[in-house]
């Protein structure tokens, strides 16, 4: 999802709920979701309240939608990278981890869209909140799998590993207490996934 609804002359082309979708994603970026009404998301989508309405019917509910259309992109990349690279479950790794490392430019102003959002979603029962903690789990997952793949010794502690550093590098670009965050995180990754690469080798078929 790409925001577009700020760019002269196109707002009015597009349907009107991905106005209110583009519109949501600016203000909720830029602003958070708890200081963004309604009201502003309409006239930032040139629309009206009502219509906004019509298509969600609560505020609770476009935050799940910006954030399930966010999630989808992010597994898209798991996607991506099992298809650009079959049967490398060591280079789908690394592309993954480069497909934070690429983001992270846009981090250092704008932060994590999840992150942000669990700060100001407390409670747990809130539908956004549950789109955030299903995306997350289904991203464990399929890094488990991937490191299963790779024949790493312990798996779900590689995940967790891997998972501590591309979130921490996230964190860290976003309140620039670390520098040269992408390139630290692409080595460290690569030094997790490798670790007992020689053993690993030595006692069997690689996965690469």
């Amino acid at each position: 999802m790409t925001a577009t609804a700020s760019r002269p002359g196109r707002v009015a082309k597009l349907p009107p709920r991905e106005r209110i979708l583009d519109a949501a994603e600016e203000l909720f970026q830029s602003e958070g979701i708890r200081r963004v009404s309604v009201q502003a998301i309409a006239e930032k989508a040139e629309t009206t309240k009502m219509a906004v309405y019509r298509h969600f019917e609560t505020k609770d509910a476009l935050v799940a939608e910006w954030l399930r259309i966010l999630a989808a992109d992010y597994q898209a990349a798991f996607d991506r990278a099992e298809a650009d690279h079959p049967d490398r479950p060591r280079e789908q790794i690394l592309s993954l981890a480069r497909f934070i490392a690429d983001g992270l430019p846009a981090l250092s102003y704008r932060g994590c869209p999840f992150i942000n959002s669990l700060a100001e979603l407390p409670d747990r029962a809130h539908p956004a909140r549950q789109v955030i903690e299903q995306h997350k789990a289904l991203q464990t997952r399929r890094l488990v799998a991937m490191c299963t793949r790779a024949g790493l010794p312990e798996p779900e502690e590689a995940a967790a590993e891997i998972t501590f550093v591309l979130e921490g590098a996230q964190v860290s670009t976003q309140n620039g207490s670390i520098d040269r965050t992408a390139e630290r995180l692409l080595r460290i990754v690569e030094g997790i996934i490798d670790r007992d690469r020689p053993s690993r080798e030595a006692s069997g078929p690689g996965a690469d």
